[in-house]
């Protein structure tokens, strides 16, 4: 008896686990718009409510760099707890304490753009997602493998806390520059998250995979609304 898969066993094997990735790859942006969802009420809330005003002159009171740190220091936290999580309950519970974590950390910075610059957050919004539409398109018609990018961005995140550490010892301000870097750190690591969504991903991760690229579009939303701020 043949113990090996006919061309058309073969055939439906393959098929099988296109349709199993596709499926993860839609699960995967579901709970991407979830959680984005999820973060644009968190702040309507804190804003509606007049938290926002306490919240953001408490962190606005201590060193700004500060705050940038913490929010690079919450990614990083954010990108190790979607590669750890493996149970359903560990995924959903580590993106809700993301999604309310940086949803505090931007408290400060978006406080000062509604009332500094009205509009820009909806300006910084829109650029942000036609970023991440871009990057996403080149990262599925190319179907590239970009996780040659991994080691760059952690050396990257590196040097950006080093720069921020140095800017809180030595009192110097991180200019338009560094968030034009931190843009294009952003973009890389859209590319990198979208690539192991495509290729390495387990089908049950889409949790942790939605996790891990919501953490790369709040990175560059935070930057492209530095530098529309910085322009004002």
């Amino acid at each position: 008896m043949n113990q090996y898969p006919t061309g058309s066993q073969a055939m439906g094997y393959r098929g099988a686990a296109l349709d199993a990735r596709a499926s993860f790859i839609v699960r995967t942006y579901n709970h991407l718009a979830g959680a984005i969802v999820a973060f644009t009420l968190i702040e309507i809330f804190f804003f509606k409510t007049g938290i926002a005003e306490g919240m953001a002159r408490a962190m606005l009171g201590t060193n700004w760099l500060l705050v940038l740190g913490g929010f690079i220091v919450v990614s990083w936290f954010a990108s190790r707890a979607a590669y750890g999580a493996k149970t359903m309950t560990s995924q959903y519970l580590a993106l809700g304490a993301f999604v309310l974590a940086e949803a505090v950390i931007f408290v400060p910075l978006l406080y000062v753009a509604n009332y500094q610059a009205p509009g820009v957050i909806n300006s910084a919004a829109t650029v942000t997602l036609i970023g991440f539409a871009a990057l996403t398109f080149i990262a599925f018609r190319t179907r590239r493998n970009f996780s040659f990018l991994g080691g760059l961005l952690r050396w990257g995140m590196v040097l950006a806390l080093i720069a921020i550490v140095a800017g809180v010892l030595f009192g110097f301000q991180l200019g338009t520059w560094f968030s034009v870097a931190m843009v294009g750190l952003a973009g890389g690591a859209i590319l990198h998250d979208t690539s192991r969504i495509i290729h390495d991903f387990p089908d049950d991760r889409h949790v942790a995979a939605a996790l891990q690229l919501f953490s790369s579009v709040a990175l560059m939303f935070w930057y492209v609304l530095r530098i529309f701020l910085g322009r004002r």
